[in-house]
């Protein structure tokens, strides 16, 4: 479905991102005030990808026709509104999965019914995006630190796993489609991971057989790069709380195109809290300082109603 200009001319996603080289974000879910972390990865990406469109695709987002809507729905994110390469739209499944073999998959499927639905859903979007448009894949919670200097690429987050939680690739990719019917075929939406990591790990190691994942280095299957695990997760996920703790030498990460926060392990939501000089304060201050400013502003106009409130009594 078309998104019409204010001067009626319509606007496709597909002519946005025409250049094959987008950044995509999603949220399956409908709300409409995403925590800051998300905000964080957003921000970065615009950064680091100054040159290329970054698109956050909302399920909760209705109604955009024209422009100008698009427009107020990029000022509901203030940190985000000076950034004229990212672009908020509404997340449609039906036209997203349409023509693909995720469309079967979707038509029959029963939300209520699936344990993990906001999980499963969002391993479908993604596959479903890259095959549309073609870009990067990424998580809303990694936080761009460099470029990736390729575009045909998965990022591992040990040797025996795969991950989806970022990957390159062109449009209309028959790898894509591989994923897509083989999420279909094997549907276990009862199995945490098996139609995301494990997808991705069962498809892979049957193409690439002949290739052992790396800790040392980068290794390829014909096109398509196999990053080392430091590339995005240096920090792995049972370490997953030291971001939330202060170090006595911060990390430089400068073999990493980006962070993974490991945000599904966050149980208790533990947040960025502005003057903690935890690391997840220095890499929200370094790569993401407009959602920083935000926070921090907010978080001291909290501390100081509070103060006044105790001061009251």
């Amino acid at each position: 479905m078309p998104v019409h200009s204010s001067n009626n001319t319509k606007i496709y996603p597909k002519n946005i991102f025409s250049s094959g080289n987008g950044i995509f974000f999603l949220e399956t879910t409908d709300r409409m005030e995403p925590p800051s972390l998300v905000l964080c990865a957003i921000e970065s990406a615009a950064r680091v990808y100054p040159d290329r469109p970054v698109g956050f695709f909302m399920k909760g987002l209705h109604d955009i026709e024209t422009e100008e809507d698009m427009n107020r729905a990029r000022n509901l994110f203030p940190s985000l509104s000076s950034f004229d390469n990212v672009h908020i739209l509404p997340l449609r499944l039906e036209e997203l999965f349409n023509n693909t073999p995720l469309q079967s998959w979707y038509e029959k499927v029963d939300p209520q019914k699936e344990v993990y639905w906001i999980h499963v859903l969002s391993d479908a979007c993604r596959l479903a995006i890259i095959w549309t448009f073609g870009g990067i894949y990424m998580d809303t919670d990694v936080i761009s630190t460099q470029s990736i200097p390729l575009d045909h690429f998965f990022a591992p987050q040990s040797t025996s796993s795969f991950s989806n939680g970022v990957f390159g690739l062109p449009r209309i990719h028959s790898l894509v489609w591989e994923f897509m019917d083989n999420f279909v075929q094997n549907y276990r939406g009862e199995i945490w991971g098996h139609q995301g990591p494990q997808l991705i790990t069962r498809v892979l190691n049957n193409k690439c057989k002949s290739v052992t994942l790396s800790l040392k280095e980068d290794v390829t299957c014909g096109p398509l790069t196999f990053f080392v695990p430091d590339r995005f997760y240096p920090i792995p996920y049972t370490a997953w709380r030291t971001y939330f703790i202060q170090w006595d030498n911060l990390p430089s990460f400068n073999k990493s195109f980006g962070l993974h926060l490991w945000n599904f392990m966050n149980k208790n939501e533990k947040t960025m809290i502005p003057g903690s000089n935890t690391l997840v304060e220095h890499l929200y201050r370094n790569n993401c300082p407009s959602v920083y400013e935000a926070e921090r502003t907010k978080y001291y106009m909290v501390e100081n109603q509070i103060n006044k409130t105790n001061g009251d009594h």
